[in-house]
């Protein structure tokens, strides 16, 4: 398939990469798509990037679920829910670009501009240390198993793959084991006697008290991990 020209473009890959503009720009084309669908406009109906989201209301709801989410870190209050319930935890089944590809346009595009929360990955060892306790949120034996191919690459060898691979990892809802696991991990991270509230005990295993974190301490190891907003991205697990 072609590569998707400015205008309709629903980004696959983990939105704590997109700058301000791409992230707002995602957003109003999601809506956008949505209306036409629901509608059934006929505007840009042909186009191969709202074809592929066709009787998706599920995995459109959740996308943007995900951009929201990111959007609410950045200080962005999103106030137009998507209600999709179709085809319940079934993604589109193409791209447009390949991930991995998509990481390549992205570089393209913010040479000299303004870049994203997450540094655009230039290695697998980076693309691996932004993804892994999203990864961990999912499956502790892949996380760990994971870890020990990647930590077998060298440079871009094998990126393409792995970003396909984390991308549909990062497709499936956390476990609630795992993520608690997980958000204990990046727990690890946070001064207790500085930046928690009064309602936040040690034992406390919400997304939102690792953001809050962030979110006063600035830029840190955290800031570059897209389990910062996927995680807040899920219906809360019991």
């Amino acid at each position: 398939m072609p590569s998707c020209e400015f205008g309709v473009r629903v980004w696959d890959v983990h939105p704590g990469y997109l700058n301000r503009q791409s992230l707002l720009g995602e957003h109003c084309e999601l809506h956008g798509i949505v209306s036409i669908l629901s509608l059934d406009k006929r505007g840009n109906s042909n186009h191969p990037e709202t074809k592929r989201w066709k009787g998706r209301g599920w995995a459109i709801r959740q996308r943007h679920c995900l951009l929201a989410a990111e959007m609410a870190f950045r200080g962005y209050r999103d106030r137009t829910p998507v209600r999709g319930r179709s085809a319940a935890g079934q993604w589109p089944d193409s791209f447009i670009d390949t991930p991995g590809r998509q990481f390549a346009l992205l570089a393209d595009t913010y040479r000299g501009k303004e870049p994203g929360r997450i540094p655009l990955p230039r290695t697998s060892h980076e693309l691996w240390s932004h993804h892994k306790y999203s990864v961990m949120a999912r499956s502790q034996a892949a996380y760990r198993e994971l870890g020990r191919r990647v930590s077998g690459l060298r440079g871009r060898v094998g990126f393409d793959a792995l970003a396909l691979e984390l991308v549909n990892w990062l497709r499936q809802p956390p476990s609630p084991g795992d993520m608690r696991n997980a958000v204990q991990h990046m727990r690890g991270y946070v001064d207790a006697g500085e930046c928690l509230a009064d309602d936040d005990g040690p034992g406390d295993e919400r997304i939102e008290v690792v953001q809050r974190h962030v979110a006063t301490a600035g830029r840190s190891f955290l800031t570059t991990q897209t389990a910062l907003t996927d995680l807040a991205a899920w219906p809360p697990l019991g």
